[in-house]
């Protein structure tokens, strides 16, 4: 049923942006860089997104997984692509687009870049992960 893989997609997709943050944030917070704190939470984000996916959004099968796994990788660096240039867009080189309407704030102005980049890419990777990479469903 499509509508209730979407939903626990969009349920695990929203514990991976979780996981996200609670890397992304801190790191950030700590070093002041963007870029650095997106890579480091977005290569776990990327290891537990798959994990759930794989086993409770898509229903694979357990053969093939490593195949799906390096697949799952390769994609969502793709999507950290957009995640970096967002980053070094609007909290590193124009901070002041965001930063006009929360006071300059650079870690607010990082919170929210962090929040549209991960809407951007959490609706991408469903797109990448339904019809590229999880395809080899369970017989139920």
């Amino acid at each position: 049923m499509v509508t209730h893989e979407a939903s626990k997609y969009i349920f695990f997709g929203a514990l991976a942006t979780l996981v996200y943050f609670v890397i992304r944030t801190p790191l950030f917070y700590f070093t002041k860089e963007a870029t650095f704190s997106a890579v480091i939470a977005h290569i776990i984000a990327i290891i537990f997104a798959f994990f759930t996916n794989d086993y409770f959004v898509f229903n694979q099968k357990r053969q093939g997984w490593l195949k799906r796994f390096i697949q799952f990788f390769i994609a969502r660096l793709s999507t950290l692509v957009l995640d970096l240039a967002l980053a070094f867009l609007l909290v590193d080189q124009f901070p002041h687009i965001i930063g006009q309407f929360v006071g300059d704030s650079h870690n607010l102005v990082n919170f929210i870049e962090t929040i549209i980049s991960q809407f951007l890419i959490m609706a991408t990777n469903y797109i990448i992960s339904k019809f590229f990479i999880f395809k080899n469903k369970k017989e139920s």
